[in-house]
């Protein structure tokens, strides 16, 4: 757990919002501190769902074993060790919870590791309700505790979301015999400050062009720190990884990269942007125009997240958030315009060029042009 301390929640995220230093181990609590807030509001709301109060403690540490320790397989700035290694991190995860270290702590408190991991993955036959509040895709504690965190250490207003009023309207429900995750029709506006928050965080902080530009650089630069990704495989090798040793072992590279990231030198520079699904025939158009220009030193970033992850016009078989409406059971998209129009996938797609080869100002210019006639470059 401790290690954990020394890994940044948001990654090389700093360079763009100064103040983004928090670390997965604060995550890792206020996780666990919601997660406990939803439990006993459920059990407050709902006593019928819990068989007795001997399986309401026992699910109630599993919970917060399960949340504590959901982030234990994170390595080195997060997201782009994973791309380096390989490996995602529910897989670490399961590895160190095969350790009789952990093992043992756990069963010191009657918490059953396998039923942690289970909590984790999000495996089918883990409990429902806990399941979804650990590794659900819609109304986890993990994400009610790192969008509001997240938000207030960059400073973004617009990812903050009514936690106390959506923690008030959760309820577990019945669908199709089995209990469920859901909201109180009063708690509508809640759900709907929630999917938008996320909505923000990722168009305002997770992909903001800085930090994508920082992680290209990054990424090459662990290819070389780490050019045999399966030396790192044992869990012991792994765990001795953190933030602070990236940084200074790669103080010792003579790449570009690493001066970049030292004195946070632009070495790929924002062309254009596009954040909506129908730019992308422009979006195709000035990367052509880019890449005839400058060749390779043009990167094409293209991202896309599912904000609310229901399956709503995806014919998906997830379950849904559920909303209990006037006595009725219903899904969120019927009971919210905002949350319909919000389902489904939101697209950020970015040109960047090298600095070192091309002009960030001309490279702008020949996109801005593009745009402005409507996707024909003028050849005269």
């Amino acid at each position: 757990m401790q290690r954990l301390r020394r890994l940044r929640q948001l990654g090389l995220a700093y360079l763009a919002f100064p103040s983004a230093e928090h670390s997965r181990f604060s995550h890792a609590l206020g996780a666990l501190a919601i997660g406990t807030r939803v439990f006993d509001a459920l059990r407050a709301h709902s006593p019928e769902a819990f068989a007795s109060e001997r399986a309401f403690a026992d699910q109630r540490r599993l919970l917060r074993a399960s949340l504590l320790l959901h982030d234990l397989g994170h390595g080195p700035f997060s997201h782009a060790c994973e791309a380096v290694l390989g490996v995602r991190h529910e897989q670490r995860t399961a590895a160190i919870l095969a350790g009789a270290e952990i093992r043992d702590a756990l069963a010191a408190i009657d918490v059953d590791p396998d039923a942690v991991l289970g909590l984790i993955v999000g495996a089918h036959d883990a409990d429902p309700v806990l399941r979804e509040l650990v590794s659900g895709p819609n109304l986890d504690a993990d994400r009610m505790d790192y969008l509001l965190r997240d938000a207030y250490f960059t400073g973004v207003a617009g990812g903050t979301y009514d936690a106390a009023q959506l923690i008030a309207s959760l309820r577990i429900l019945e669908v199709d015999g089995r209990p469920q995750l859901g909201v109180d029709g009063r708690g509508v506006v809640a759900l709907e400050s929630f999917v938008l928050a996320r909505y923000m965080m990722f168009a305002t902080v997770y992909f903001h062009h800085t930090t994508r530009a920082f992680e290209r650089v990054l990424g090459d630069v662990l290819r070389v720190l780490w050019p045999d990704p399966r030396a790192l495989d044992a869990i012991e090798t792994f765990l001795a990884w953190d933030d602070f040793r990236v940084i200074d072992d790669i103080r010792e590279l003579d790449d570009e990269g690493v001066r970049a990231l030292r004195e946070r030198h632009t070495v790929y520079g924002l062309a254009a942007e596009f954040n909506a699904e129908r730019d992308l025939s422009t979006f195709a158009q000035c990367e052509a125009a880019l890449r005839s220009r400058y060749g390779d030193a043009v990167w094409s970033d293209s991202q896309e997240q599912l904000i609310h992850r229901l399956p709503l016009g995806t014919g998906g078989s997830a379950p849904t958030v559920r909303i209990r409406l006037m006595g009725r059971t219903v899904d969120a998209r019927l009971a919210s315009d905002l949350i319909a129009k919000l389902s489904g996938k939101a697209y950020w797609r970015k040109l960047f060029v090298r600095t070192e080869v091309a002009s960030v100002d001309e490279a702008r210019a020949i996109c801005a042009e593009i745009i402005a006639t409507g996707g024909q470059q003028r050849l005269f």
